[in-house]
């Protein structure tokens, strides 16, 4: 039996189709543009339209598809974009799921820590209720949308990721070239907690959720060690042999150059726990962000 991943060709799906591939399981992509491969099939949230035929009696579904948070200055028509591309997405997905004769046995739907709002050093588990702005509102709608693949008898979990650590991209990827320059610096107080994750260890662990079938609902895909900005940046700038700029970058300086993306993706703490991932026997790879970063890079 197949299973399906939406968002195959994001920094998420190329790894975790790679380590399914690996093991010798059947992936199929959903793509949204004309099938160019055996192994990709059609869908079209924006239609709406999905290949009901690929989708009926997979073993599993991965939803990973999404505008990225980062890339982008949020005018109100890129958040319109951001919440389209989750909320709708994953209704036209979870609609289709709900019409098969033979559905999946889970689904695993992206989310974030962003939930949570900010925590400041407050350690948080998944029994933290939504915390406060844009991207926890989003993060709410988001899920509620997978939840309602379990009124079709889907076992859904909700993937709360962190940071995710991968030289191949994402936010690490991203500052990778200013901190090679030297000039890495802490953001703001630099006091705000990173919960993080090793792209090795959120592939781990999304393998561990699928198969594990007593895991469901929302799940923490962070280490157990978050850090704060601060030792981020000390870190990092460890691991690369540079040294890292000694004055912080002032939060309104980052707010005026990225808006509202930095008041909530940049500098507010997260310091979760993944008590349900550790619960379930999940055994991390890297549990130290210098191991990690060893590993990463």
């Amino acid at each position: 039996m197949a299973i399906i991943v939406t968002g195959a060709s994001g920094l998420l799906g190329t790894a975790l189709v790679e380590a399914l591939r690996a093991g010798g399981r059947e992936v199929v992509r959903l793509v949204r543009h004309p099938p160019r491969q055996d192994d990709e099939a059609y869908w079209q949230p924006a239609e709406p339209v999905v290949d009901l035929a690929a989708l009926e009696g997979a073993e599993a579904v991965v939803h990973l598809a999404g505008a990225s948070i980062g890339d982008r200055r949020w005018t109100p028509a890129y958040k319109r974009e951001l919440v389209t591309s989750r909320v709708q997405g994953t209704r036209v997905l979870v609609d289709a799921l709900r019409e098969l004769s033979k559905p999946p046995e889970v689904l695993l739907s992206a989310s974030g820590v962003d939930f949570y709002g900010d925590t400041g050093d407050r350690v948080i588990d998944e029994s933290q209720g939504k915390g406060r702005g844009f991207l926890a509102d989003l993060c709410e709608r988001w899920e509620a949308e997978a939840r309602r693949a379990g009124e079709a008898g889907i076992r859904t979990v909700q993937s709360r990721s962190g940071l995710v650590l991968s030289r191949r991209g994402g936010a690490l990827g991203r500052i990778l070239p200013i901190f090679r320059m030297g000039l890495g610096a802490p953001l703001g107080s630099g006091k705000q907690y990173w919960s993080w994750i090793s792209i090795d260890d959120w592939v781990g662990a999304a393998l561990h959720v699928l198969k594990n079938r007593d895991v469901e609902g929302a799940v923490n895909l962070t280490s157990p060690t978050p850090v704060t900005n601060a030792e981020f940046t000390r870190t990092l700038g460890k691991a690369l042999r540079r040294s890292t700029m000694p004055i912080p970058v002032p939060a309104f300086a980052l707010a005026a150059g990225l808006g509202e993306f930095a008041r909530e993706g940049l500098l507010p703490g997260h310091r979760i726990e993944p008590a349900k991932l550790v619960a379930s026997g999940y055994r991390f790879s890297h549990s130290s962000l210098d191991e990690a970063l060893r590993a990463v890079l």
